[in-house]
């Protein structure tokens, strides 16, 4: 399996709009992060994500779940093009929030490239969100000139399989909401996050790559801390952990300059083997 971070910021990005800080002006370009989400190629064998026959291309029966993308960030569009993303099979949804879903309708262009309608998952809140916040896409009426996206909604609430791969929806807190985290075999991807439900810590037993909620230094309301993540990843004892939903109080080399061995900060374009 490989794992390909295609934002790793927080919800206003970095740099941010108007701001002179030492991050924002940064030459690193690990330091330039587009809003959090990745991409899961649950194959992982390095073949090209749209195959080059092109009578596969635009055949509808290719509908072999492989590529998975997490969240539909408001930046899609820019980072499909910027990694060269050609294929979305299946898209999960940890929660409804701006900087996670608002990229949704960049995903018409895949529609038009594979031929076929694709299925995005959430819990019940995500998915109630998700028809009222694009209704002109789910309300099932005619659009005149066409354009829409072609997606399917499925509410989950436990694990569920996809190309053949178990897939677990970890309940995380999110400050006062209930979202979703993901785990993959030895993977689990918790962004926006606070707090982890005593009843999800057995769900990520054995994770040995985590990716975790890392917002800055100072305690948030609705994000960990570095130092509290710390404390998950001590708890957890995975072998490598990536933090992400990064703000611009965090330069890259210097902060991973300082993290415990086996912690890093994430980066856009950043892509993890997962054995």
């Amino acid at each position: 399996m490989r794992v390909t971070f295609l934002g790793t910021g927080t919800s206003h990005g970095v740099p941010a709009i108007g701001c002179d800080c030492a991050v924002c002006r940064s030459n690193d370009p690990r330091d330039r992060r587009t809003r959090p989400s990745i991409l899961v190629d649950l194959a992982g064998d390095g073949s090209p994500a749209v195959p080059r026959d092109p009578r596969i291309e635009q055949s509808p029966t290719a509908t072999a779940v492989r590529y998975v993308l997490v969240d539909t960030a408001t930046d899609l569009r820019a980072q499909a093009l910027a990694l060269d993303i050609r294929r979305v099979d299946a898209i999960l949804f940890t929660h409804s929030h701006a900087d996670h879903v608002l990229g949704l309708d960049e995903v018409r262009r895949y529609n038009v490239l594979q031929r076929t309608a694709i299925g995005c998952y959430g819990d019940a809140t995500t998915v109630g969100d998700l028809r009222r916040m694009f209704a002109y896409i789910f309300d099932a009426k005619p659009r005149a000139g066409g354009g829409v996206p072609d997606l399917s909604l499925f509410e989950v609430g436990g694990a569920f399989s996809l190309g053949g791969v178990e897939i677990v929806p970890i309940p995380i807190m999110h400050g006062p909401w209930p979202i979703f985290g993901y785990r993959c075999g030895s993977f689990a991807y918790l962004t926006d996050c606070n707090g982890i439900p005593d009843e999800s810590w057995p769900l990520l037993g054995g994770v040995r790559t985590l990716v975790l909620d890392a917002l800055r230094e100072r305690p948030h309301p609705t994000h960990f801390s570095v130092a509290q993540a710390l404390q998950v990843v001590e708890r957890l004892g995975s072998d490598r952990t990536y933090l992400t939903h990064i703000c611009h109080d965090l330069p890259h080399a210097a902060t991973c300059a300082r993290l415990p061995r086996g912690v890093e900060l994430a980066y856009d374009g950043l892509v993890v083997e997962i054995t």
